[in-house]
């Protein structure tokens, strides 16, 4: 079969299985279709969502720190592009990067970064890789000279439960092989201030978890009603995180890939999860996985860290 067949079965498979669950789920993966990215985009520049303003004042620093370690020629390796601009204060730092590889799921949205930012990098080989990271990914370009430094930035490790994010630090120790890998976590624990990022941000976090429902309209044929579903997020301690969900408004019955999907007033499908990484604990989580803890910048106590990590080969 064609990989846009097998795309397809695979989005219908796994909101078939979330939605005919007790209780309803979607994969978090899929809101991240070029309206979602773009959404998430937008969420990045609203005052009420700090990761992204706290990792951005933090990265010179970083950049020039890493410069300091990188040889000349090295390939960076981004999971999770997206719109691909965190990763310029790295390129613009680092000693004549060779190659930037960038990984993300929505193919449209990775082509149009890369389209953006190739221009202005004209010595640095631009290498676009549409996959979903969160499986193994075998990389299409060998390790300049410099050797291989792993981005992953923002909060997307807080997308897995502690056992999860071991395992994608494993495969990404795989992916990488001996390497430098920098990642983002998120410590924060105050439940304001999460209230503000995750439930609020001018309505657009609203608008992104719908578009979840948007996407199983336009590519599955379902027929959801969006007027029918709200946004709510929930706080949880141990493992300390905030989950998101789209909740029924009233009773209602979709149709999706040829079976019926029934909700009860205020039933509702969880859509996201990020859970919170004090240092001590994602470092713990870094050392099972293979990988040594080498440098930790936090943007503030207990808020936005940045983990640097030092991997000598791929996970046996």
């Amino acid at each position: 079969m064609s990989g846009p067949v097998d795309a397809h079965e695979e989005i219908l498979r796994d909101a078939l299985s979330g939605l005919t669950a007790a209780p309803k789920t979607l994969p978090g993966k899929y809101l991240w279709d070029a309206t979602g990215s773009d959404l998430f985009d937008q969420i990045c520049h609203n005052p009420d969502y700090y990761p992204t303003r706290q990792e951005m004042a933090l990265l010179p620093q970083v950049a020039a720190a890493l410069a300091a370690r990188v040889r000349p020629g090295v390939t960076v390796v981004e999971f999770g592009s997206g719109a691909s601009r965190k990763i310029r204060t790295l390129l613009d730092a680092l000693p004549e990067p060779a190659a930037y590889v960038a990984i993300d799921i929505s193919g449209k949205y990775l082509a149009e970064a890369i389209g953006r930012l190739a221009p202005d990098y004209p010595d640095i080989a631009m290498v676009p890789v549409c996959a979903d990271y969160t499986k193994p990914v075998q990389l299409p370009v060998a390790a300049g000279p410099g050797g291989i430094l792993g981005f992953y930035p923002g909060t997307s490790i807080g997308n897995f439960a502690p056992p999860e994010a071991a395992l994608f630090l494993e495969r990404a120790r795989t992916t990488l092989g001996p390497s430098l890998f920098l990642v983002g976590a998120d410590a924060t624990s105050e439940p304001e201030r999460l209230q503000r990022a995750y439930g609020g941000a001018g309505g657009l976090m609203a608008a992104f978890h719908r578009n979840i429902l948007v996407r199983l309209n336009r590519e599955l044929g379902a027929d959801f009603d969006l007027d029918n579903f709200r946004h709510r997020i929930e706080l949880y301690p141990d493992p300390q995180r905030v989950e998101a969900y789209l909740v029924a408004i009233r009773p209602a019955t979709y149709r999706l890939g040829g079976q019926t999907i029934a909700f009860a007033a205020g039933e509702r499908i969880r859509t996201d999860t990020s859970h919170k990484y004090a240092p001590a604990l994602f470092q713990t989580l870094a050392s099972q996985s293979g990988w040594q803890p080498r440098v930790l910048w936090e943007a503030e106590a207990g808020s936005f860290n940045l983990h640097l990590l030092e991997g000598m080969g791929g996970a046996t």
